[in-house]
């Protein structure tokens, strides 16, 4: 059984439900989790905030931290989780950030460096990727580790 079928199976027998948040993987994670049939029960649905402003305004991440340290760090991407998870009404969300590559800009030198987080109730937690694939390559497996994460 795949990841996303097996979250989708263990937050139906939860009766629990699951949001996501996304920047480099664009929308990747959503459709991971739609291509399970019964995703409808529990998941209720995701913001894709590849732009700063939609970030802070959909998301609730703080303006200043974004540019102080840019997107592609362990606080935005806890931020993301969270505010998904509230606006959202989710009982977790999970969220995406970083450079899937193939460039790199001033705020997102190191391709690859990807964090996901996972935000409950009871808090959140976030890991941090360092992966050497291709992008197509990187936003799978960053897909994949949030599922993992959750």
């Amino acid at each position: 059984m795949d990841e996303a079928a097996r979250v989708i199976r263990r937050l139906t027998e939860q009766g629990k439900t699951l949001a996501t948040a996304e920047s480099c993987t664009g929308g990747l994670l959503g459709k991971l989790l739609t291509d399970v049939p019964g995703a409808s029960a529990v998941y209720l649905g995701g913001v894709i905030s590849y732009a700063y402003a939609v970030k802070e305004a959909l998301l609730g991440v703080d303006k200043a931290l974004l540019r102080e340290k840019g997107a592609v760090c362990e606080e935005v991407a806890i931020q993301m989780a969270q505010g998904a998870r509230q606006r959202l009404g989710a009982d977790f969300a999970l969220s995406t950030t970083g450079n899937a590559g193939p460039g790199a800009d001033e705020k997102n030198p190191k391709v690859g460096e990807i964090y996901i987080a996972c935000a409950c109730e009871s808090g959140a937690t976030c890991q941090k990727l360092q992966l050497s694939g291709t992008r197509k390559e990187n936003r799978l497996s960053a897909c994949l580790a949030a599922l993992k994460l959750l």
